[in-house]
Formats: C-alpha cells, sequence, structure tokens
C-alpha cells in the first residue's frame, strides 16, 4: 500500500463539502418557509416603538399629565393609557385622540385608580400590545 498516494489523494474532499452545504441550504430554506407558512413571521416585523415619557402626578386630585418626552413618533390610533379612572381625555397641549404623537405633545388630565399609569402600543392589526411606558402612582 502507498501511503503518500493515499495523503495527496483529496478527490472525496469536494463532493463530501458540496453535499454538506446543499444539506444546510436545504435546512435553512425550510426554516424560513415554515416559519412564514406557520404565521410566525408576521409577528416579526411588527416591533413596537421606543419612546420615553414624562408623569406629573397631582397626589391632590390623583390625576396625571403624560407628555411624550423623546423617541419614536407614535400613531395615536395605536396608543392607549392603562391604569386611569376613565378613557383618556386630550388637551389643547397636543391631542393623542389622532394623527402623529410626537416628543412634547401633552396629554389632558385624567385620574389615576391603580398603582401604576401604562402607556400601552396595540399592532397595527390589533394582534399584539406592549407597555412602552409606566410609572407607579405615588
Amino acid at each position: 500500500m502507498n501511503l503518500s498516494k493515499l495523503i495527496t489523494d483529496d478527490r472525496a474532499v469536494s463532493p463530501v463539502i458540496g453535499v454538506i452545504l446543499m444539506v444546510a441550504i436545504t435546512v435553512i430554506l425550510a426554516a424560513v418557509i415554515g416559519t412564514f407558512v406557520l404565521g410566525l413571521g408576521d409577528s416579526v416585523s411588527q416591533n413596537s416603538p421606543s419612546a420615553s415619557f414624562d408623569y406629573e402626578f397631582n397626589s391632590s386630585n390623583t390625576s396625571v399629565v403624560i407628555t411624550h418626552a423623546g423617541g419614536d413618533s407614535l400613531n395615536a390610533d395605536q396608543i392607549s393609557v392603562g391604569g386611569l379612572n376613565k378613557t383618556w381625555e386630550s388637551s389643547s397641549q397636543g391631542a393623542w385622540e389622532t394623527g402623529t404623537i410626537t416628543a412634547g405633545s401633552a396629554t389632558g388630565e385624567n385620574e389615576y385608580v391603580s398603582d401604576e399609569v401604562r402607556v400601552i402600543w396595540t399592532s397595527d392589526d390589533g394582534s399584539s400590545s406592549q407597555t412602552i411606558g409606566s410609572r407607579s402612582t405615588p
């Protein structure tokens, strides 16, 4: 047996690498297609916005004013406020009822009734929601 010929013989290397690459590509394609077929791809594309809020609590009448302090602009139709006595009412400082909520726009006063006031974002199709801002009440 000629050992030097076995060491220098590389005819089988190329087909083995080719098979490994084909299997890897097949597995990746199957995972991507499976994700979208099962509907998991829809939720990946809907990321919640990043925003910060200032909260001004008035403990004498248990009310709060929330101001968009910075970050992404928000669609008012996708924003709600939790932990309040009634539906949020906007003020002349900047309405959160329709349009785009930008940094500096404030809401009107509203009574809070829980230990925490939350700003909640809901996706366009209503399939997911996330708290994007919260503050404990005094």
